[in-house]
């Protein structure tokens, strides 16, 4: 009994209770409109592990997912809800392709130039949002809406401008290929290359028919450096401190005011690194007309709360986030069933998680009830 209470207790336990629940209430949906849940799901997962490209393109998918749920994560635990990372990756989109496009420097110069706009343009979006918040007391949620709708716009803007345009299309002009952050672009593609590749039959389809990018590694260096700022650093504790109780932490000395607007500009700055890095590391590495959000800073709101805001969990919740929505295009392809059961699979995961708090009070009803027996 004290074993299963421990086990309980501990957060991972609710995230995976969460994710089973998940996957059976979808399981009895797809029951009730006719579909074998059975193939459903073994089609989701061929989509994902079948063949080494499928995961090459799940952890690409999921690297901006996991940067965007950093983003809502780290603001998280400093009491701050940006449910702007939507704008703000779009921002880091925006920034990379106007400078990008128009430079074309060595790629060593190029691509830390291309990738910090990005982050920049993030970082605005951001502080915006935490001086508005610090100055005048205007909730982060409201102005993250608005910067949202202006980043769309913005973006549609920009691409058909002059400068930008891509003729007889509606997409702006790629960024030149001296901005790729994609995993040996140019010799990948060589004779040499393909020579050197061709004896290996999964790097050969991983390399070559996946767009595979640096950003994973830096999407999992970023969880752990956020980690260490959280948990390990003074400013960390300052930030956490404004998160957990305002009052107390001015009481004792912080400068709420300027934590709050550093926690949004570092949230914006992931979030536009995302944008950035989506870019620079995929095709078509360009803007394209936006008729509505591709969800990909709404996405990362979802990471967060599966991942239980801690950084590391991000990276988790991330991969999973994108083996869903990847191997989701599967069970619409090999069973027929909508690709909107993965949604609803989603939905459901999320709304489990916010349930969190169920599992630790049946831990604590299961103890009492030990502790009588006992007696």
């Amino acid at each position: 009994m004290k074993t299963l209470v421990k086990v309980l207790k501990k957060p991972i336990t609710s995230t995976l209770i969460a994710i089973l629940f998940g996957f059976l209430v979808s399981a009895i949906i797809l029951a009730f409109a006719g579909y074998n849940p059975f193939e459903a799901f073994g089609a989701l997962f061929n989509g994902i592990f079948a063949r080494p490209k499928y995961i090459s393109n799940v952890i690409i998918k999921a690297t901006p997912i996991i940067l965007t749920g950093l983003s809502v994560a780290f603001a998280f635990k400093t009491g701050l809800f940006n449910i702007g990372a939507e704008g703000q990756y779009i921002a880091g989109t925006i920034a990379a392709v106007c400078v990008g496009a128009k430079l074309n420097l060595a790629p060593i110069i190029q691509v830390p130039i291309v990738v910090l706009s990005g982050v920049l343009a993030g970082a605005i979006f951001g502080i915006i949002i935490g001086y508005l918040k610090a100055k005048f007391g205007i909730h982060e949620v409201i102005t993250s809406i608005m910067l949202n709708w202006i980043a769309l716009y913005l973006s549609n803007f920009v691409l058909n401008t002059t400068a930008y345009h891509l003729p007889d299309s509606t997409s702006s002009y790629p960024v030149n290929e001296s901005s790729y952050t994609m995993l040996l672009p140019k010799w990948k593609t060589s004779d040499a290359g393909m020579a050197a590749l061709k004896p290996t039959k999964w790097l050969y389809e991983v390399m070559l028919k996946t767009d595979i990018n640096f950003g994973i590694l830096i999407a999992i260096i970023l969880a752990i450096v956020v980690w260490v700022l959280l948990y390990r650093s003074t400013k960390g504790y300052e930030l956490r401190s404004v998160g957990f109780n305002r009052d107390a932490a001015e009481f004792a000395g912080i400068n709420v005011n300027r934590n709050i607007t550093q926690a949004m500009l570092i949230a914006g700055a992931l979030a536009g690194l995302a944008g950035a890095l989506a870019i620079t590391g995929t095709s078509p590495h360009k803007l394209s007309t936006m008729a509505a959000f591709e969800n990909n800073g709404f996405n990362g709101l979802s990471v967060a709360l599966i991942a239980g805001s801690s950084p590391i969990g991000c990276i988790f919740a991330g991969l999973l986030f994108g083996g869903l929505l990847y191997g989701g295009q599967s069970v619409q392809q090999d069973v027929g069933a909508p690709t909107e059961i993965i949604n609803i699979m989603i939905g459901i995961i999320v709304f489990f998680v916010a349930l969190t708090k169920v599992v630790p009070s049946l831990a604590d009803k299961l103890e009492k009830r030990g502790a009588h027996r006992v007696k």
